[in-house]
């Protein structure tokens, strides 16, 4: 069986298993797993009623069901699918392959700008001022930034506090941080869908855990009503941290 095993073929069995592993992982970030795993019994079932069972009838009508699943599944992955297609052009996929490649490679980082956002934050939580900050990934994030408005200003703790002042016009949309520059202030990013969440988190949790799932940005959203930091990267939301935490979460990859 496998003597005409060679290494295209390892190769190709490596290549499925991490697309299937990277999918899963999507799966798992956006929350609907449990479709997933639905879609996933429905082939074991049909490959059982058609190929094992050789069922006719029941496999003619389950045949009909997976001819348009393509199509389905375009329709029920949309958003994973725009989201998959927006890493592969990212650096995100250069970055896996240098480092399994050269995994000694390592730059260090200046990490001097997030210490300011740290600050900001601490001081807007004290305050009970509103915020939700994105810092840019590997993902570039134009299409968000154009719903604001574009800054190109240094980060500084006085400049992120002032815009989220609650008599400033841009206090209620997103800061978009990009390298060490606050690049948009002012903007709109996606909700998340996530039945999860809890009640009682508004609209600022829900986008920031939103953009986090579109993404690979990392979110910082300071509730207003509770004075609270959270924290947002990969589809997952950590409540109630600390400034300290904060900036050990910033400065890991």
């Amino acid at each position: 069986m496998f003597e005409h095993f060679g290494i295209k073929d390892f190769i190709d069995i490596f290549l499925v298993a991490l697309l299937l592993y990277y999918l899963y992982n999507i799966v798992k970030i956006s929350g609907i797993r449990p479709l997933f795993m639905g879609i996933l019994v429905f082939l074991i079932i049909w490959v059982l009623v058609s190929q094992v069972f050789n069922m006719v009838l029941l496999g003619a009508i389950l045949d009909q069901f997976v001819s348009v699943g393509l199509f389905l599944l375009v329709i029920l992955f949309q958003d994973e699918i725009r989201r998959f297609l927006m890493s592969l052009g990212s650096k995100k996929g250069w970055k896996f392959i240098s480092k399994l490649f050269f995994p000694n490679n390592k730059q260090k980082k200046d990490n001097s700008h997030l210490t300011a956002v740290v600050l900001a934050c601490m001081n807007m939580a004290k305050s009970n001022t509103g915020a939700l900050i994105v810092i840019q990934g590997d993902i570039q994030l134009g299409l968000y930034e154009q719903t604001g408005e574009i800054i190109n200003a240094d980060i500084s703790s006085r400049l992120i506090e002032s815009i989220f002042f609650k008599n400033s016009p841009l206090h209620d949309g997103a800061m978009i941080i990009v390298g060490k520059k606050i690049r948009a202030a002012g903007c709109i990013l996606p909700l998340s869908q996530n039945p999860n969440i809890p009640k009682y988190l508004g609209l600022r949790h829900r986008a920031g855990l939103g953009i986090s799932q579109e993404t690979d940005a990392k979110t910082i959203i300071v509730s207003e009503e509770r004075g609270k930091i959270s924290y947002a990267w990969k589809g997952r939301l950590k409540m109630n941290v600390t400034p300290e935490e904060l900036q050990q979460l910033l400065i890991e990859e």
